[in-house]
């Protein structure tokens, strides 16, 4: 069975940091990714533009040369695929890591869909995009609810509900009202959160108060039908809206179960990995965690413009103990 020092689960912009660090400092490494690199952005709206500007999304000292301050997503994928390339970093993609085992002899056995390693050390880097909040909505799996946004065209023409309030919900309003789509915007709160990009939030703001884009506050979706919903408010009343389609964009969490399968301590309340905050090291002795998957329920804590330097902490803590 083939041996490395570090084994990286999740090909983000967090784990190739992770991996860089690891090639940098002579230490053997492989990354895991059911899917591609970068795969989260890869699957974010094909427009989307970065919040952070492009200097604080680079990884392993490279320069993100592009025109403009922040990064479209073709760009950032650009840039995160040639930094792998630039840097050698061994890869597995499309391949998804089923179990990592302890050994009594050290080091942890990785077994993936197409190969087992023995790696002296595991690093966590599996983000949060894949696990859906859920809607806790009767009918939130008809076929008309959508849980992630790409582009406009499918809806042009149509009735559309959008639940929630953060990027993702704001962005998806906009580009849906600028192609002939009835919108309207449904959140747990008094309105959608001021925390949205910065450059969005006025625009938002325009096209409510022009009646372009419908907001409903304090209510959340109680019940989907074929071409209706309940929305059921604060006070208890309940709202009944036509919708062709439902898009339900409130976010992600990390993969608790596949952390506490690996034996990683969560909290019980925020989901939150227990680990180390100087060394990002778990419960589990030699296993790391990097990137947002640390931050359980509480996403809007870690993105990549911090999560970047954890592999650093991560690389030096191995090197400290010896492997």
């Amino acid at each position: 069975m083939k041996t490395i020092d570090i084994a990286i689960v999740g090909a983000g912009p967090c784990g190739l940091a992770c991996a860089i660090e690891a090639k940098k400092n002579g230490l053997s490494h492989l990354v895991f990714d059911k899917g591609t690199i970068a795969e989260s952005i890869r699957r974010y709206p094909l427009q989307m533009r970065f919040f952070s500007t492009r200097e604080n999304i680079e990884i392993g000292d490279l320069p993100f040369a592009i025109r403009e301050p922040k990064a479209s997503r073709e760009e950032a994928l650009t840039y995160y695929r040639k930094a792998a390339h630039h840097y050698g970093l061994n890869l597995s993609l499309q391949d998804k890591v089923l179990e990592v085992t302890p050994q009594e002899e050290g080091g942890f056995m990785v077994k993936s869909e197409h190969q087992t390693v023995l790696a002296k050390n595991v690093v966590m880097a599996t983000g949060y995009f894949d696990n859906l909040k859920s809607l806790e909505a009767k009918g939130e799996d008809l076929p008309h609810v959508k849980r992630r946004y790409r582009e406009p065209y499918e809806f042009a023409f149509s009735k559309v509900v959008i639940v929630g309030g953060g990027n993702s919900a704001v962005e998806a309003a906009l580009d849906l009202q600028r192609n002939d789509v009835d919108v309207t915007l449904a959140v747990r709160s008094d309105s959608f959160k001021i925390t949205a990009k910065y450059w969005l939030v006025p625009d938002l703001q325009n096209r409510i108060n022009e009646g372009k884009i419908k907001l409903i506050p304090n209510c959340k979706v109680s019940e989907i039908r074929k071409k209706d919903l309940t929305l059921t408010h604060n006070d208890g009343s309940e709202t009944v809206l036509e919708a062709d389609y439902v898009l339900g964009l409130i976010g992600h969490l990390p993969d608790f179960e596949f952390l506490k399968r690996c034996g990683v301590h969560c909290d019980e309340d925020s989901g939150e990995t227990v680990h180390d905050k100087e060394t990002f090291q778990t419960s589990v002795p030699g296993i790391y965690v990097a990137g947002t998957v640390l931050c359980g329920s509480k996403t809007e804590k870690i993105f990549i413009e911090n999560g970047r330097e954890h592999g650093k902490a991560i690389v030096r803590h191995i090197l400290q103990k010896g492997l």
